[in-house]
């Protein structure tokens, strides 16, 4: 009977450690800068924090505009609203008044 004798290999003992090493590579690298990684992870909370300060921004201004309209609805509407409002759009104010302008904060 005949039988093989196979010579060890050097080579064959470092294959599973390398098939190892470039799959934990692989996932390592894509954990920090792939698209759910950790920079990207970090990108998103900057955007929420952007996004809810205008979100709190916007709201703020929509309040107003709701008080407004609900100053000038049917039922309430008020003389001053309406001729504060009317003075602004058309730029006019009578000779004896005195005009004080000042922008609102954006």
């Amino acid at each position: 009977m005949w039988t093989r004798h196979h010579k060890k290999r050097k080579l064959g003992r470092l294959v599973m450690p390398l098939i190892a090493v470039a799959f934990l590579s692989y996932f390592g690298y894509h954990s920090i800068h792939g698209g759910y990684g950790l920079k990207a992870t970090e990108q998103f909370d900057r955007q929420i924090v952007e996004r809810q300060a205008r979100l709190d921004k916007l709201t703020k201004q929509r309040m107003i505009l709701e008080k407004e309209v609900q100053l000038m609805s049917d039922g309430s509407l008020e003389r001053d609203m309406l001729d504060e409002k009317a003075r602004l759009a058309l730029n006019m104010s009578r000779s004896d008044e005195i005009v004080i302008f000042h922008r609102a904060a954006n």
